[in-house]
């Protein structure tokens, strides 16, 4: 298959290298320094499930220069939608597939205000990595799978297709039965966690020390399932148990990549997260306090990194 990774990340780096070294033709947007380590070494991937590096097809910064893609992979992240899309819809056609794989539930509704929705997919994945220096990407936990579908769920012949090009590049892939159902799924999960941490700038095991905390955290994820619910997402009580089991039992140091750009001063998808259900709140006339002020006490840093990273 013609793959295009769009921004080879933790997330792109990862699933582009496996899917390049399983025979596919991978072209790759990268920048900077990360983009010149790729075009001078090859892509390096440090992964627990073994070691490996790639040559992609083409590693550059130009869309214009990467050939119709079959399959558009979007590793950026969910602020930098918007962008991607505007970039991609030159070089898609009709039968060009578009899987945004980072965390956010609106992915697919900002896709949507630039590209057909016959060119776009449902999708979710779940993996630990990050680049740790140009050209290098670090496998460092958890076994990669990738989560994804039609929007209206059928078992299309593409997406068949593209389950037999996960397998084959052995990807652990699930088609489910509702994929936005699966998005919002680990939606809860990350935004319960993700803006707080932020504004605490403490990691998980501290906050769950709190039972302060835990309560605003189970606030903040009762008004995400009310939101959901609203919008005809079938988010229950079960999901919600279930989230609040996984944050229990992760690692106590662990930290969410989103509350690390916040304290590292760095753009963040605070908008995508806690903002998202703020509005869809105002939007759907229900209140959302707990995530109105976490999301409010981080907006005025959130702007001043925005506005540094836009000077640079």
């Amino acid at each position: 298959m013609r793959i295009l990774i769009y921004g080879a990340g933790g997330i792109g780096g990862y699933f582009g290298g496996r899917l390049a070294q399983s025979g596919n033709s991978v072209s790759i947007i990268a920048r900077g320094k990360h983009l010149e380590a790729i075009k001078k070494n090859g892509l390096e991937v440090e992964s627990i499930n073994g070691d490996f590096t790639i040559t992609p097809s083409l590693a550059t910064d130009n869309v214009k220069e990467v050939e119709t893609p079959e399959l558009i992979i979007l590793g950026v992240k969910s602020w930098q939608i918007p962008d991607a899309a505007n970039e991609l819809k030159s070089i898609i056609n009709e039968n060009s597939m578009v899987l945004p794989l980072q965390n956010g539930a609106s992915n697919v509704e900002n896709l949507m205000k630039v590209l057909p929705e016959t060119n776009i997919l449902g999708g979710l994945c779940h993996i630990v990595s990050f680049m740790s220096a140009p050209g290098l990407i670090k496998h460092a936990g958890i076994e990669p799978k990738i989560t994804f579908g039609e929007l209206d769920n059928s078992k299309s012949a593409r997406v068949l297709e593209l389950e037999k090009v996960f397998s084959e590049a052995e990807i652990t892939n699930i088609i489910p039965e509702d994929i936005t159902l699966e998005v919002w799924k680990k939606f809860l999960f990350i935004t319960t966690i993700s803006a707080l941490g932020g504004l605490t700038r403490v990691s998980l095991g501290e906050m769950r020390e709190s039972s302060y905390l835990m309560d605003l955290m189970r606030k903040t994820a009762e008004e995400i399932k009310m939101i959901a619910n609203a919008k005809g997402i079938a988010l229950n009580e079960e999901h919600l148990k279930a989230t609040f089991e996984v944050i229990n039992k992760l690692d106590s140091k662990t930290t969410a990549s989103t509350q690390r750009d916040i304290m590292e001063g760095k753009p963040s998808e605070l908008e995508n997260f806690n903002g998202y259900i703020v509005k869809q709140g105002n939007r759907l006339g229900i209140p959302t306090p707990v995530n109105q002020y976490i999301y409010e006490c981080l907006l005025p840093m959130e702007k001043q990194a925005r506005m540094l990273a836009e000077s640079r």
